[in-house]
């Protein structure tokens, strides 16, 4: 390849797409909204009380006899739902903040992209 054929390349691959174009406005609007929204939370939430009830149904299956035996005789069932609900807030809170963060990375990108793509003066 010559150099002529690169810079085609490379002008093809910057140009932002119209979906790009819509996620660039949208960030602009609402990223800050978007770090304390709800869904997320929620998401995150209900994947932390999903791990919560397997580990409820394997506990209380019997799958694993020996723990079963520790459960039943030193576990306190108000500290185990309390260290449930614990983790699921962590793990709302950790998806939240992940989903926010890369949103972020990608607006960034988008915008090094678009500035790559503007002509310079």
């Amino acid at each position: 390849m010559y150099d002529g054929e690169l810079d085609s390349i490379n002008y093809f691959c910057t140009m932002l797409t119209q979906p790009e174009k819509d996620f660039l406005d949208y960030w602009a609007k609402n990223r800050i909204a978007e770090k304390t929204s709800k869904r997320p939370f929620l998401i995150g939430l209900s994947a932390g009380l999903v791990f919560g009830l397997v580990v409820l149904v394997v506990l209380y299956s019997g799958w694993y006899t020996r723990a079963n035996m520790q459960a039943n005789s030193k576990l306190n069932g108000f500290v185990f739902f309390a260290g449930i609900l614990i983790v699921s807030f962590f793990m709302a809170y950790l998806y939240r903040s992940f989903s926010w963060e890369n949103r972020e990375q990608q607006f960034k990108e988008l915008l090094a992209k678009q500035k790559r793509e503007t002509p310079q003066s």
